[in-house]
């Protein structure tokens, strides 16, 4: 399957981008980063808390059959400005990583087109490897694709 998500990380950085294009018009594209009810559904997780406002909060968890939470994630929100962009911290608990800071931009391409673009921070370049180590840039691929699927249905 081709990967639509593109990863960009200069060796030594302790930063990368991500962009994808999705055939959803922008406002469509930021509900999916704004709104809990469709986030839970192409992430995959529980949407624990959500503030969606400068200063505001978020939070998600992930659980497995049992019930005992498996991923943990949360963060504050710095700027969250509709159709346009989001800047929040990114922490997941209980790994070791530390807080990185993520600034997503969304743009408008064409009426019923858009694209996002993350450039995240981490507190270094070796943390920033290690989530590519672990997959990070395939995954953000197929929760890309899951959210191209879901959120169509919206149109």
């Amino acid at each position: 399957m081709e990967r639509k998500t593109q990863v960009r990380a200069e060796d030594g950085k302790q930063e990368l981008t991500i962009t994808r294009e999705f055939e959803l018009p922008v406002d469509l594209l930021f509900r999916a980063y704004a709104e809990p009810e469709i986030i839970e559904q192409w992430m995959g997780t529980k949407v624990v808390s959500f503030s969606g406002k400068r200063h505001g909060h978020w939070q998600y968890q992930t659980s497995d059959k049992e019930g005992k939470v498996v991923f943990s994630a949360n963060g504050t929100f710095h700027a969250f400005e509709k159709d346009t962009k989001i800047i929040r911290t990114f922490e997941m608990e209980n790994t070791g990583f530390g807080v990185q800071l993520e600034f997503l931009q969304f743009e408008p391409l064409t009426e019923d087109t858009s694209k996002l673009t993350v450039h995240i921070l981490y507190g270094s370049p070796a943390e920033r490897d290690q989530f590519l180590k672990i997959g990070m840039d395939k995954g953000m691929n197929m929760a890309h694709n899951r959210l191209q699927q879901i959120v169509e249905k919206l149109k």
